[in-house]
């Protein structure tokens, strides 16, 4: 059975920048040392030091989900003009290097790589509030932003298996 894990430590000690970085070094990795052969699938990974992970492992054992979000904004999106609440998700957006890393994985055609939108719809009051809920709503547009990515890389000839295929098969499913 795969572990599929949204890889961030939640201690408000640590900087939240910083969440994906620190679970990686403190949680997964020492998880993996103990259990080789766990199957893990990171969701939403949102950092250059989560690419470097998963393609530091074999094959087949460690994989990563990646939402049209984290492909396309950073976290100057969330400042840019005031606040934009409407760009808050969990994980949060980080620094550009970290956007052009995931994107770089994501359209290198590297079958460890597919497509997880992690679309999370709210009402508009509770995202336009003091205390809004994060979490962004792209499921109407996500396929439409995902082949944006691979088209602006000149990679379209690849947007299929990240959509359709690499995930089966990390699974083992049939296509």
């Amino acid at each position: 059975m795969p572990l599929l894990v949204h890889g961030e430590v939640t201690d408000p000690d640590i900087d939240i920048f910083d969440r994906e970085k620190v679970y990686i070094d403190t949680v997964l990795e020492p998880l993996i040392q103990k259990l080789p052969q766990l199957k893990v699938v990171m969701e939403h990974i949102t950092t250059a030091d989560a690419v470097r992970f998963v393609e530091s492992r074999n094959e087949g054992t460690v994989a990563a989900t990646v939402t049209p979000q984290h492909l396309l904004l950073n976290r100057n999106s969330l400042f840019q003009g005031g606040l934009q609440p409407h760009n808050y998700c969990l994980p949060v957006l980080k620094r550009e290097v970290h956007r052009q890393a995931i994107v770089a994985a994501v359209t290198s055609g590297s079958r460890r790589y597919f497509l997880g939108t992690d679309s999370a719809p709210h009402e508009r009051r509770r995202k336009e509030c003091p205390c809004g809920c994060a979490g962004i709503f792209n499921a109407p547009v996500a396929l439409a932003l995902y082949a944006k990515v691979f088209e602006e890389a000149g990679a379209l000839d690849k947007f299929e298996a990240f959509t359709s295929f690499n995930g089966p098969d990390f699974y083992g499913l049939p296509r």
